[in-house]
């Protein structure tokens, strides 16, 4: 059985191995619960801030406890109040102005740089002033709490939790730099013990789609006005290149990459010509990756994305708006080649055929007239070749067909 492309398979397990397993199993439910009791009861603080740290480096794929942490970042770390005071009773936030976020003048850290196995934050009451101003076990509730701008040293605190948490979003998606349920020991101990796979077969087998997500706020804070941050799209481009290249089928990053394209362009300020060679880049990037992938469902996501683009007549945020009805159908026809050459050695990949009819509909669509000739014969036998590939969806190629017809 395969699961994210990792093949999956049955061993034998001693009854040593067995009670090992129980004990693990159990330590994890017991911190699962701590997290989740304590969520329960609304105190977003730091303390639950570490659970969930140790949570994530056993399970990266915990949606509810990154969204947790989520909420330990917004009540607590990020929103010093004045006065508050620490379980030990010393003051950790004195400044009625430090609240809220930092500026992104401070360098980031760069797709290729090197970044710590394991992503930690210093114990409470152990010099945490520097990286974390404030630990102060704020109310979520409280309305009496006055949330005001932050100065500038609030700012680069802030900056600084944030630029950290970036790191650890790293550790649970980068297989250049480990992850977290795979590499050595850490404040969990060892989880390992010889059994587990390998970092990048467990990188395979992860969806990421938790960790992109919380790694998308972590980003939009970096970028916000508050902080007198800027654009960070560059830099997060570059990343998911990054990714795609170890690992084509990762769904998250191609859909990271189709939000930022638009942003990336209008910030490059490039003309026309400039936009429409980018356009031809990507589309050469998905045809090379189909080539070696042709049955990946995370690589015609990002294709019929592309596609979109060029079918989007009139619409002026798209990759490249410039472009006239006759371009945009030279592209949609030269699509329609490639894909084709695609079944003289895949002929049945239901993907491939799903990407000609999105293709051939666009074009009619946008020329306001069907193929001439043999173009609807070759529609109707792609939707026959698809209600024999999938059944279970004959309603959508039902529809399909009379939107061939009209």
């Amino acid at each position: 059985m395969e699961s994210h492309g990792v093949a999956r398979s049955i061993r034998a397990r001693t009854e040593e191995q067995r009670l090992q397993d129980l004990e693990k199993i159990k330590a994890y439910r017991n911190l699962e619960n701590q997290i989740l009791s304590q969520s329960a009861s609304g105190t977003y603080n730091f303390a639950l801030f570490q659970l969930t740290t140790e949570l994530l480096h056993l399970n990266p794929e915990y949606y509810t406890i990154w969204n947790i942490r989520r909420r330990c970042l917004i009540s607590d770390l990020l929103f010093r109040q004045p006065c508050e005071l620490s379980p030990s009773g010393a003051s950790l936030s004195t400044s009625p102005n430090a609240t809220k976020e930092r500026p992104l003048d401070a360098s980031l850290p760069s797709p290729s740089d090197p970044i710590p196995l394991y992503h930690r934050f210093p114990i409470a009451g152990k010099n945490s002033a520097g990286l974390v101003a404030s630990t102060a076990l704020a109310d979520p509730q409280r309305s009496d709490i006055q949330y005001q701008a932050p100065n500038s040293e609030g700012r680069e605190s802030d900056g600084k939790v944030l630029r950290s948490e970036l790191a650890f979003t790293l550790s649970a998606m980068d297989p250049g730099i480990g992850h977290p349920s795979t590499a050595g020991s850490d404040c969990t101990g060892d989880m390992g013990n010889g059994t587990q796979p390998s970092v990048q077969d467990a990188y395979q087998g992860r969806t990421q789609l938790p960790a992109w997500g919380y790694r998308r706020f972590i980003v939009a804070k970096l970028e916000s006005p508050e902080l007198q941050g800027k654009s960070m799209a560059e830099d997060e481009y570059a990343y998911t290149t990054k990714i795609i290249g170890f690992n084509l089928s990762n769904f998250s990053a191609w859909h990271y990459r189709s939000q930022l394209i638009v942003r990336l362009l209008d910030r490059r300020g490039g003309g026309d010509r400039m936009r429409a060679a980018f356009l031809d880049e990507e589309l050469s990037v998905v045809r090379r990756a189909l080539n070696v992938g042709p049955d990946d469902q995370s690589l015609w996501y990002y294709h019929q994305f592309l596609v979109s683009q060029i079918s989007e007549y009139g619409d002026g945020h798209t990759i490249a708006p410039a472009l006239t009805v006759d371009e945009r159908a030279a592209y949609l026809r030269h699509e329609i080649e490639e894909i084709n050459d695609l079944l003289e050695d895949y002929g049945d990949i239901k993907w491939i055929y799903e990407g000609l009819l999105e293709c051939t509909l666009a074009l009619k669509q946008l020329e306001q007239r069907a193929e001439r000739g043999g173009g609807i014969f070759d529609v109707k036998t792609w939707l026959v070749k698809l209600q024999a590939l999938d059944p279970m969806r004959s309603g959508r190629w039902s529809d399909l067909e009379r939107r061939v017809r009209d």
